[in-house]
């Protein structure tokens, strides 16, 4: 399956909710942390799903500070 990377920075606290909501889409995404410190992950979307995880990263948004790293 080829994903699409997208790459998010949020506070380091946050990481594990960041995680948790994102793959508690089952088959939505993957996160993985790609540098802990400087608390940098990168989304793994599936493909078909990229509606859906902008509709999701918009709710968490309202609840967490999440910057899109381009």
């Amino acid at each position: 399956m080829d994903t699409h990377s997208k790459y998010f920075r949020v506070h380091r606290k946050d990481i594990a909710y960041f995680k948790f909501i994102i793959e508690s889409h089952e088959g939505m995404a993957v996160v993985r942390t790609k540098d802990p410190h400087e608390a940098i992950v990168e989304l793994m979307i599936a493909p078909g799903w990229e509606k859906d995880v902008e509709e999701v990263l918009e709710g968490l948004r309202k609840e967490i500070p999440i910057e899109a790293i381009t």
